[in-house]
């Protein structure tokens, strides 16, 4: 029997960049999580830094208080990392870090790891940067394959990307990718930014739906539950009704509001994600709704 949600949700240092990670550790351990999404920045884990002796460091540190890495994310978005990037240099450099970052992966004791399709040039047709993503994808996600690891694909916002930012996207390339071990992020801003529901990501991608990012937006932003527009209530119902068993992170940024108490923007958010599952849960077995009264 698939645990409930709320059991699922793992934490990570999002909203931490700007504390020490065994800050966001010790807070998680103390908010009851036992999953840890790990992002791969400076100063906590910068990919093109850390070596295998200090991955493994994290990995002890974040089992001394009973969590386990669940999901390795460099970081993809913020130049210079693109694997689609039109510059031959950067695009190698890139493809390197995250053939890095898998290795990574596995000092950290991670069975996913997180990749995105990266941007092309604006000013070039969009097939271009879309076959560049598609090789350099097919290049990670061999390695990954090599190494046991398993990866998973996130549509981003325009902003971000000009290549896989919806549901349809990533359907694309998945296909031309081809490549077994890879599967799908459902990220809850992303797809409301692109007018996806969970309702079409389960029925494009049903099983490799693997990991999600549950966060509201209004509808764009990296926002704590209740300070966007999003419906927790329906979002939740619907990983529950198509029984989805993974895990989902609370993907607060430290840079913005929450930089400076992270901790009770995802106790806040844990809070509303723990209501949402009883309401999606609907009655405990035997439970009897009291009869309603005469008016």
């Amino acid at each position: 029997m698939t645990a409930p949600l709320i059991d699922r949700v793992a934490g990570s240092n999002f909203g931490y960049q700007h504390l020490p990670l065994e800050r966001c550790f010790d807070d998680l351990a103390g908010l009851g999580r036992t999953a840890v999404e790990l992002w791969g920045i400076a100063p906590h884990a910068h990919v093109p830094w850390l070596d295998d002796a200090a991955a493994r460091s994290i990995r002890a540190a974040a089992a001394a208080r009973g969590l386990q890495v669940v999901c390795f994310t460099p970081e993809q978005v913020a130049y210079p990392v693109n694997l689609a990037s039109p510059d031959p240099r950067l695009r190698a450099e890139s493809l390197a870090m995250f053939r890095r970052a898998a290795e990574l992966a596995i000092e950290l004791g991670s069975d996913l790891l997180f990749l995105t399709s990266g941007r092309g040039g604006e000013d070039e047709p969009r097939a271009s940067g879309w076959s560049r993503a598609v090789d350099g994808l097919g290049e990670v996600t061999g390695y990954a394959a090599e190494l046991g690891l398993t990866c998973v694909l996130e549509p981003l916002q325009r902003v971000e990307s000009n290549l896989v930012t919806t549901a349809a996207d990533a359907r694309r390339m998945l296909d031309d990718v081809a490549a077994p071990n890879l599967g799908v992020v459902l990220d809850t801003v992303a797809a409301a930014v692109a007018g996806d529901t969970v309702e079409d990501y389960f029925s494009l991608f049903g099983e490799h739906v693997r990991h999600v990012h549950l966060i509201d937006g209004a509808p764009a932003g990296h926002l704590a539950w209740g300070d966007g527009e999003l419906s927790l209530a329906e979002i939740v119902a619907a990983l529950e009704n198509h029984g989805y068993a993974g895990h989902a992170t609370v993907e607060l940024f430290g840079d913005g509001r929450y930089a400076q108490d992270p901790r009770s923007a995802l106790e806040r958010s844990l809070a509303a994600i723990e209501r949402a599952g009883t309401t999606a849960a609907g009655p405990a077995p035997g439970h009897r709704a009291p009869a309603s009264r005469p008016t």
